[in-house]
C-alpha cells in the first residue's frame, strides 16, 4: 500500500500551477506545496507577491538545487519549457514519487517517463478552467478539473497503477481539486487536444476570448470548429474514436467559460511570449502528411501565429 501524499512539488508557475497550488495551499496546508524552479527563475519569482482572485498567497519557492524528493510532482510548465524543466525536477523525484503532467497535448507523459521512468507517471488531463495568469496575479471563475486514468499498455502493472491512482485521488479530495477517473484516458487526452487545437490557436490569432469563438455564426467560431474537425479526423486516423458529439461537447464546455477570459495561447500573445503552436498546428500538419489528410485551417493558423510572434 502506498503512503499518503503529504508533500507536493509543482514545476511551472503559470496559470495551472498557481491554480492547483493555491487549492493545495488553502486546503491541505502552506507547508504541503512547494514550487521548484531553476536558480535564475527563483531569483526572479521569489521577489513577487502572488495573488489568486485578489487574495495574496505567500507560496513557498525553492531552487531546484535545494529540492528534496516529494510524494507528488505536478508538472505544469508550457510545452515549450518542458525539456529545460526536466533538469529542474530531477531532485524532486524519489523512488516512490508520483508524477502527473497537466501540460497540453498528448506527449508530455512519454517525454517525462523516458527521462525518469514510466512507473512514476499517472496520465492526466486538466480541463474546464478559465484561469488567466498575468504574473503575479491569477484570476478565475471556474477551477476546472483533473481527469486521470490508466492507459492500456500499463495493464501488465494494473495493480500498481491503481494504487497510484487511488493515492492521488485521495489527495485531490483533501485538496479540494475536482477530478474524474476516466475509463479511456487516452481518448480523453485526444479530446482535450482536439479542443485546444481549435480554441487556443483561434483565440491567439484573433486576439479574442471564449465568448467570441463560441458564438455561432462568427468567423472565429467557424475557424475554431474547422480546426477541431481536422484534429478529429487525424485522431480517427490514429485509431482514437472521437466523434462529432465529442467535438460539440467541448465547444459547449468552452461556451460555459467567462466570455472575456482567454486560453493560454491568447495570454501568450498579450504577454509577448512564444506559444505552443508547434504542439498544436505544427503536430497536426505532420500528422496530416503522415495520413495523407489535408489540414488547410491548421496550415492557416500555423502561418498566422508565426507571423504574429515574429512581430514581437
Amino acid at each position: 500500500m502506498m503512503k499518503r501524499i503529504e508533500t507536493v512539488h509543482i514545476v511551472g508557475m503559470g496559470a495551472l500551477g498557481v491554480l492547483f497550488g493555491s487549492q493545495i495551499y488553502r486546503n491541505v496546508g502552506k507547508d504541503s506545496v512547494t514550487f521548484v524552479m531553476d536558480s535564475q527563475r527563483y531569483e526572479e519569482k521569489s521577489r513577487l507577491n502572488y495573488t489568486v482572485n485578489g487574495e495574496e498567497i505567500p507560496f513557498r519557492l525553492v531552487s531546484s538545487d535545494d529540492a528534496e524528493a516529494c510524494d507528488l510532482l505536478i508538472v505544469a510548465t508550457k510545452y515549450t519549457g518542458l525539456h529545460s524543466a526536466l533538469e529542474s525536477m530531477r531532485r524532486s523525484i524519489g523512488p516512490d514519487t508520483i508524477i502527473v503532467s497537466v501540460l497540453n497535448g498528448i506527449t508530455s507523459e512519454k517525454i517525462i517517463g523516458e527521462r525518469f521512468g514510466m512507473e512514476h507517471m499517472l496520465y492526466t488531463v486538466a480541463q474546464g478552467t478559465d484561469a488567466m495568469y498575468f504574473q503575479p496575479a491569477l484570476t478565475y471563475t471556474k477551477p476546472g478539473q483533473l481527469c486521470l486514468g490508466i492507459i492500456p499498455e500499463e495493464e501488465k502493472d494494473r495493480r500498481g497503477m491503481e494504487e497510484k491512482l487511488n493515492t492521488v485521488t485521495e489527495f485531490l479530495e483533501r485538496a479540494g481539486i475536482q477530478y474524474s477517473v476516466e475509463d479511456d484516458i487516452y481518448r480523453r487526452m485526444w479530446g482535450k487536444y482536439m479542443c485546444n487545437v481549435g480554441l487556443n490557436q483561434t483565440c491567439m490569432v484573433f486576439n479574442v476570448g471564449y465568448g467570441k469563438v463560441t458564438t455561432p455564426g462568427t468567423l472565429e467560431y467557424g475557424i475554431m470548429v474547422s480546426a477541431m474537425r481536422e484534429a478529429k479526423m487525424l485522431a480517427n486516423a490514429e485509431g482514437v474514436d472521437l466523434t462529432e458529439e465529442d467535438l460539440m461537447a467541448y465547444v459547449a464546455l468552452q461556451a460555459s467559460m467567462e466570455a472575456e477570459a482567454m486560453p493560454s495561447m491568447a495570454q501568450d500573445r498579450r504577454n509577448k511570449k512564444r506559444s505552443e503552436v508547434e504542439m498544436f498546428s505544427g503536430t497536426i500538419r505532420e500528422l496530416g502528411k503522415k495520413h495523407g489528410i489535408e489540414v488547410p485551417v491548421n496550415e492557416y493558423l500555423y502561418r498566422r501565429v508565426h507571423e504574429i510572434e515574429s512581430a514581437y
